[in-house]
C-alpha cells in the first residue's frame, strides 16, 4: 500500500484525501441519527453540506440546527475541523498519534499543505498548528461562553461555544441560529461588541496562516525582520479589512446606531473574505455593496491559512505588477525585494481560473434557475472563495446550480492550481519556440 501511495503524485493525494472525507460525512450525514424527527435528508443535500464543511465554506440547504440533531451537528463540526486543519495534516496527526514513521512524500504533503518555505522544521510547524488550533480555539469558546451564560442553559452554551469558536476560526461560516429565525446567522448579536469582536478575531487569526503567525512570533513587533510573505499578508489583509469597512459604514449601514455601524462595518468586511457569518441582512445591500463584496470574496485568505479564495498574496502580486508596468519598471518589487516571474505567472494564472470559473458558473446558474446575474455571481463567488454569504438563494437551488456550487467550493479550498495540475498533463518540450511580438493594449 506505501508503495502505492508514493507513486501517486502529492496532488492527487490532497484531492482524494478531500474527496474521501466529503463522501464518507455525506454518508454519516444520511444515517437516521443526524436528521431531526419529520426531516429527510437526500443524498444530494448530505453531499452539498459535507463538500460545504470540508470545504470550510458555510453554504447550506438546511439550516443547521433545525433541520440536523446533535450528532449530526457534531458530523459536521468534525468536517469543519478536518478541512480548517487540512485533510493532509488531520492525516498525518494520526500516523504521529499511533507513532507511525513521518517519511519524506508525508513531510513534502505538509509543506504544500501550509504552504512552507522549506521541509526544514516541518514537524516543529505541525505542532505549532495544533497548539495553535487549540488555543485559538478554546479563548474564541470562553469568550463566546461569558457571552451566552445568561441567554441559554449551560450545556447548549458549551456546545454553542465550542461549535462557533470551531467554525469561526476555521472560516467556515457554520452556525446554530437559526432556531428562531432559520439562517439568520449572527444577526441577533449585531450590537454584542464581545461577540463580534471574538468572531472577527477568530476569522483574521485563522485567515493569516500559520507560517506567517511563527514568523510573527519569532520576531515579534519587528516587522522589518519578517519575511516578504508575512509583510504583503499583514499589510494586504489590513487594507482589505479598512478599506471595505469604510465604504460599508459610509453607504450601506447609515440607519444603524453609531456603535452597531461601526460594529458591523469591520464585520461585514472582515467576513466577507472567507468565514460566511453575517450581522445584517444582506439582501438589503445595494449593488455596489454586492459588488465589493463579490470581489473580497474571490480574494479570500491567505496561503497556508484555513480561508480559501486567490489569496491576499496573489491579489498583491498582480497589484504590484500592474504597478510596475505602469511606472515602466523591468521588475515586479514589493517591500524592496524583487517577485520572480513564475510567481507573476502562477498569480495571473489563478485571477484567470478563478475568475472565469466564478463568472461562468453564475451565468449558467442565472440561466437554469432564471435568477438576476448579480445574485448569483455573489452566490459562485462566495462559493469558489469558500466564504458561504449568499443572497438567500442556496435552499432552493437545482440539483445542476447545487453540483456547480460543490465544485466550485471544493476547487476554492483544496486549491485551484493543485486541481488544474492533477486534471492537465505537463508539458515537455525540448527546445523554445520563436518569438513574435504582438500589441498588447
Amino acid at each position: 500500500m506505501e508503495r502505492i501511495l508514493n507513486r501517486i503524485p502529492s496532488f492527487w493525494l490532497v484531492i482524494l484525501g478531500f474527496l474521501g472525507i466529503i463522501l464518507a460525512g455525506a454518508l454519516l450525514l444520511m444515517l437516521p441519527f443526524a436528521t431531526r424527527p419529520g426531516e429527510s435528508t437526500t443524498f444530494s443535500d448530505a453531499l452539498f453540506t459535507a463538500t460545504s464543511a470540508v470545504c470550510v465554506t458555510g453554504l447550506v440547504v438546511h439550516d443547521t440546527v433545525s433541520h440536523w440533531t446533535l450528532a449530526g451537528q457534531g458530523i459536521i463540526l468534525l468536517l469543519i475541523q478536518l478541512g480548517g486543519l487540512g485533510v493532509v495534516m488531520a492525516v498525518i496527526g494520526l500516523s504521529m498519534i499511533r507513532r507511525k514513521q513521518i517519511g519524506l512524500k508525508q513531510r513534502n504533503l505538509m509543506q504544500d499543505s501550509v504552504s512552507a518555505p522549506s521541509l526544514g522544521g516541518i514537524m516543529d510547524l505541525f505542532l505549532f498548528i495544533i497548539k495553535g488550533f487549540i488555543l485559538f480555539e478554546t479563548a474564541g469558546a470562553l469568550c463566546f461562553l461569558l457571552s451566552w451564560h445568561s441567554s441559554m442553559p449551560e450545556l447548549q452554551n458549551i456546545w454553542y461555544s465550542l461549535f462557533h469558536s470551531v467554525s469561526a476560526f476555521c472560516n467556515a461560516g457554520f452556525d446554530l441560529m437559526g432556531a428562531n429565525a432559520p439562517f439568520s446567522s449572527l444577526t441577533a448579536w449585531s450590537g454584542h461588541t464581545l461577540i463580534n469582536t471574538a468572531v472577527m478575531l477568530l476569522i483574521i487569526f485563522g485567515g493569516i496562516g500559520f507560517v506567517s503567525w511563527k514568523d510573527i512570533i519569532q520576531h515579534r513587533l519587528s516587522f522589518r525582520k519578517y519575511h516578504l510573505q508575512t509583510k504583503i499578508i499583514l499589510v494586504t489583509s489590513l487594507l482589505l479589512v479598512l478599506l471595505p469597512a469604510l465604504f460599508f459604514f459610509l453607504t450601506e449601514l447609515k440607519n444603524l446606531p453609531l456603535k452597531d455601524r461601526l460594529l458591523a462595518s469591520l464585520f461585514q468586511s472582515v467576513t466577507t473574505r472567507t468565514a460566511g457569518f453575517n450581522t445584517v441582512d444582506l439582501t438589503a445591500f445595494s449593488d455596489r455593496g454586492v459588488a465589493i463584496m463579490i470581489l473580497l470574496m474571490l480574494t479570500g485568505g491567505s496561503p497556508g491559512s484555513t480561508a480559501g479564495g486567490m489569496k491576499t498574496t496573489t491579489l498583491a502580486v498582480l497589484a504590484a505588477t500592474a504597478w510596475s508596468v505602469l511606472r515602466k519598471s523591468p521588475d515586479t518589487i514589493l517591500f524592496q525585494r524583487r517577485i520572480r516571474s513564475e510567481q507573476i505567472r502562477t498569480a495571473m494564472s489563478l485571477l484567470f481560473v478563478y475568475f472565469t470559473l466564478f463568472f461562468l458558473g453564475g451565468m449558467v446558474i442565472s440561466a437554469v434557475e432564471e435568477l438576476p446575474l448579480l445574485t448569483c455571481l455573489f452566490e459562485t463567488a462566495s462559493a469558489i472563495g469558500t466564504v458561504g454569504l449568499t443572497l438567500g438563494i442556496t435552499p432552493s437551488l437545482g440539483l445542476f446550480s447545487r453540483i456547480i456550487l460543490m465544485f466550485l467550493m471544493f476547487l476554492g479550498r483544496v486549491g485551484g492550481m493543485t486541481v488544474f495540475f492533477a486534471l492537465i498533463p505537463a508539458e515537455h518540450t525540448a527546445g523554445k519556440y520563436p518569438a513574435e511580438p504582438i500589441a498588447i493594449g
